[in-house]
């Protein structure tokens, strides 16, 4: 069982994104803010394995739910 806290660079890890926080900032800054009609898993700039990944995460309410909630919230700012 993965015990291990999960934060914005852990996600852009598992998202196979770069994960440090210049690229954590770039990436908000230039895909914000996301329409307030458009789900954060449906938004364009996903591939379909990271759309994936983001929906199974908040159908299933997993460890990674907290923070992908984070990511949604980031991007409609």
């Amino acid at each position: 069982m993965d015990t291990s806290k999960h934060t914005l660079g852990t996600l852009f890890d598992q998202l196979g994104l770069p994960s440090d926080e210049d690229s954590i900032t770039q990436f908000v800054t230039r895909h914000a803010p996301l329409p307030g009609d458009t789900a954060l898993h449906a938004a364009d700039f996903w591939n379909e394995s990271q759309a994936h990944f983001l929906t199974e995460g908040i159908e299933d309410d997993s460890d990674w739910a907290e923070v992908i909630d984070e990511l949604d919230a980031m991007l409609r700012h």
